[in-house]
């Protein structure tokens, strides 16, 4: 069957694939293109190319807003407009004006809702697999680590590093967080980020930590990375050794390994900074290689963040800059920016920090469509998976999206008596339950009236007691533009996006 699949495909792609001259050489086939999901998904991208004539493009830039669900783009929408004055409800994000657009369904290969690690290698390999894993097909044994090896995937980024292209890798989060990992990283646990988080079993495997895999990665595909840029210096760094910017703080390695000093030794002209100022002192008009590890753990939020110019570069300044360099190597690049805070600010409960980072990312987006030629560059901005964020009531036109509901100009009050705020969460830390001495749950919403909902820090409130607010399973959006972003409408599966990404660059065939 899937041989016959196959072949079909390959005469779809005959008549769909644009000649491209943008590679210096012939990439390699992926090793899961026998992979059920793979077949189906190049198979339906290849068919929508034959019927729409995509151009070829030379570079892709994937953003993706972890967590960024249709409730958190419509409110980043409101409180982008608000904070900038203007009216809330009919202002455009940069992603909204993209041309095209479609829905992402982000079930996995065992879940109905997903995590961020297989939805993340979905997009940047082309299959579904299990929640909790990265860079593995569904044939693996997710109990045994060791089957990883032999499951394995090649990421578009791969991919692009055999074919002489420019790679980059953007995140707010760690850099071996779950969507950044899914560029170079196989693990069946995607929280084993250090040696320090490898269980005995797994080393006894010889099971390897998604950093080690990440210096790794540079030796065996291509030149590897020329930038990456994010959070997580500790995965990096021996427990013996003090952080750079916090005296308190020490690196996290076991094995005495100092793997980013590792990494800048494997090859001349690369550069390793920690912070704004060695950032911004960076070549990016050269040839040189950069990794930037700027905190610890993950950057900070971007509320959060100084706003003196020094410290950490915004993910607008990361984007621009990254564009710069790899924009220097004439075959072409990929490039993945990933604003991984929103989704932990929705896990808090957190609304505001969640939607000042993803107004964070939509300006870089607007900085990318301005500093790329839209003949040459697909931009697809998309998410992972969504979250229990809601807007609700029937707030005034102009309300402020962090407060609470008006109608008419006076709070509205629910049964309880109480006011409520526009946006809450289904489950969450901000639950309105709480334990009580003799074990029982007790249901009472706090009441809002004499309460700042904007002031920084306000957790939303929300039903279900949960520490962290979880997931959400419905589809994500997706906006595209550039060569092959005609590829993108109605409802697609995720696994969907790699394969336009790649045939539109010409990678697969």
């Amino acid at each position: 069957m899937i041989r016959t699949v196959m072949a079909s495909a390959m005469v779809l792609a005959a008549a769909a694939c644009a000649t491209t001259t943008y590679r210096t050489a012939e990439a390699p086939t992926p090793v899961q293109s026998a992979d059920s999901y793979f077949v189906k998904g190049s198979t339906a991208v290849k068919t929508r190319a034959a019927a729409r004539h995509p151009k070829a493009a030379k570079n892709v830039i994937l953003f993706i807003g972890d967590g960024m669900g249709i409730s958190t783009i419509t409110a980043a929408r409101i409180y982008a407009g608000q904070r900038k004055g203007v009216d809330g409800e009919s202002y455009q994000l940069a992603m909204e004006q993209l041309p095209y657009s479609a829905f992402s369904k982000t079930y996995t290969h065992d879940s109905q809702v997903a995590d961020s690690a297989p939805t993340a290698v979905a997009m940047t390999t082309g299959v579904k697999s299990y929640n909790g894993t990265l860079g593995i097909t569904q044939a693996t044994n997710i109990k045994d680590c060791a089957t990883a090896a032999g499951h394995g995937t090649t990421s578009l980024w791969e991919l692009a590093e055999a074919s002489g292209m420019a790679t980059g890798v953007i995140s707010t989060a760690r850099i071996t967080h779950a969507t950044p990992g899914a560029t170079y990283a196989e693990t069946t646990e995607r929280d084993w980020e250090s040696d320090a988080d490898v269980s005995a079993a797994g080393k006894a495997a010889g099971c390897k930590d998604i950093a080690s895999q990440l210096v790794d990665w540079t030796k065996s595909n291509g030149d590897g990375f020329e930038v990456i840029l994010g959070g997580g210096r500790s995965g990096f760094l021996p427990e013996t050794m003090v952080d750079p910017e916090y005296p308190a703080m020490k690196g996290r390695r076991k094995d005495g390994r100092n793997l980013a000093d590792e990494w800048k030794a494997q090859a001349p002209n690369r550069t390793l900074v920690t912070d704004k100022t060695g950032f911004d002192a960076f070549d990016w008009k050269g040839k040189g290689q950069i990794f930037g590890l700027f905190e610890p753990s993950h950057m900070q939020y971007d509320l959060d963040r100084a706003k003196d110019g020094k410290g950490e570069p915004t993910i607008k300044d990361m984007t621009t800059a990254a564009i710069t360099r790899l924009s220097q190597n004439q075959s072409g690049y990929v490039l993945m920016v990933e604003g991984g805070r929103v989704d932990h600010g929705l896990h808090a409960g957190d609304a505001q920090r969640a939607l000042g980072d993803a107004a964070a990312l939509d300006e870089a987006i607007a900085a990318a469509v301005a500093a790329t030629d839209p003949e040459e560059t697909l931009i697809i901005v998309t998410a992972d998976h969504s979250h229990t964020l809601v807007i609700q009531g029937y707030p005034d036109r102009g309300n402020p999206i962090l407060g609470l509901v008006k109608e008419g100009g006076k709070l509205t009050t629910a049964r309880d008596g109480k006011p409520y705020t526009t946006l809450s969460f289904a489950n969450g830390p901000g639950s309105v339950c709480k334990a009580q001495p003799d074990g029982k749950w007790l249901c009472d919403r706090p009441d809002l009236t004499n309460v700042d909902t904007t002031a920084l820090g306000f957790q939303q409130q929300a039903l279900v007691p949960l520490s962290s607010e979880t997931h959400g399973g419905e589809d994500v959006a997706i906006f595209a533009g550039g060569p092959g972003a005609n590829l993108f409408s109605g409802a697609v599966e995720q696994n969907e996006i790699f394969h336009v990404m790649a045939q539109s660059l010409g990678l697969t065939h």
